[in-house]
């Protein structure tokens, strides 16, 4: 599939070269995890036998298999997994954290959010050279952009068109986020979300970044996908100086999402701060985990392509 003129910001040429050379170094990850997601996990009539199990009353005698019974005298039920097309939905947070970036007007760096979008938009291209359905939405407190999944030729820009569409500076509120998804999505599919996981509109005012308030609202949104039967993939999306927090001197902080600053010696406040993310983070990736969804931390710093290949690869060693 080939990039239109308006995917240029996200999916630039030698973006997509590396991606293609990649597809073709890594072919067992790319292809086994697109083709294993075409496996759905949902028992159905198809042609690919799963297992048996005990035949129990009210089951179609259809599906008995009788060269077992005439061996073991007992009825048991033949299930099959169903090959579908996979049904990709790619949900991007716009909100006003994720406009942070490590870079400077001299050395300009990608934000997280146009490194979520990229990677975001990287992965479309991927799905929909497989023939595969793909749809897209940007949120903050609500959903602001999107477009439904689709398989059509000009969808990849849709896609990006979507990406691209204008934001404000938006707090975010993951939770009725997944509800609306929860209820607007037709059909179980794949669902990657590429986050920060900073911040919920619903914290207390005074609550802290890393609140786990708003991280335990957002596991209550994840729930709800679960409950819909689709498989999660959560992507939170991290700059390096959220992660390492390298200031030193005086500094004056400034909220992106509540209006709030402080001004300290950074110093004075990295033990106790390097504490809390990580406690953040990995409070992140046991929720992940409660609910069996897919967990990958992302470094804004790290090349696309690596992160995009890393992500297959976990997706793969899961599906084995």
């Amino acid at each position: 599939m080939s990039a239109t003129p308006g995917s240029r910001r996200y999916l630039h040429p030698e973006a997509i070269a590396r991606i293609s050379r990649l597809e073709l170094r890594a072919r067992a990850v790319v292809e086994g995890v697109l083709t294993g997601l075409h496996k759905s996990p949902y028992k159905g009539q198809s042609v690919e036998f799963l297992q048996h199990r005990e035949y129990v009353p009210g089951d179609d005698l259809r599906r008995v298999d009788w060269k077992v019974w005439a061996r073991q005298d007992r009825h048991y039920i033949k299930e099959f997994e169903e090959e579908t097309s996979l049904r990709l939905f790619l949900v991007v947070d716009g909100s006003a954290s994720m406009d942070y970036s490590h870079g400077s007007s001299s050395t300009p760096t990608l934000s997280k959010y146009d490194y979520a979008a990229t990677m975001a938009a990287s992965l479309a291209w991927l799905a929909l050279s497989h023939g595969d359905a793909v749809g897209c939405c940007v949120f903050d407190d609500a959903v602001r952009a999107s477009v439904p999944p689709r398989t059509r030729r000009n969808q990849l820009a849709d896609v990006i068109d979507t990406l691209e569409a204008a934001r404000t500076p938006r707090p975010t509120s993951l939770l009725p986020v997944c509800r609306h998804l929860a209820e607007t999505l037709p059909r179980r599919g794949l669902i990657v979300l590429f986050s920060d996981l900073l911040g919920d509109t619903a914290a207390s005012a005074g609550a802290e970044a890393t609140d786990s308030g708003g991280l335990d609202r957002f596991m209550k949104g994840l729930s709800l996908l679960r409950q819909r039967g689709h498989d999660i993939a959560v992507v939170q999306v991290m700059d390096p100086d959220e992660l390492d927090f390298p200031f030193d001197g005086p500094t004056r902080f400034e909220g992106l999402e509540l209006p709030a600053h402080i001004a300290c010696n950074p110093r004075a406040l990295r033990e106790g701060y390097l504490e809390a993310i990580d406690a953040f983070l990995a409070e992140a990736r046991r929720g992940c985990a409660r609910l069996r969804c897919d967990y990958a931390l992302v470094r804004s710093d790290q090349p696309v392509d690596a992160a995009l290949v890393r992500f297959l690869s976990q997706r793969a060693s899961m599906a084995v």
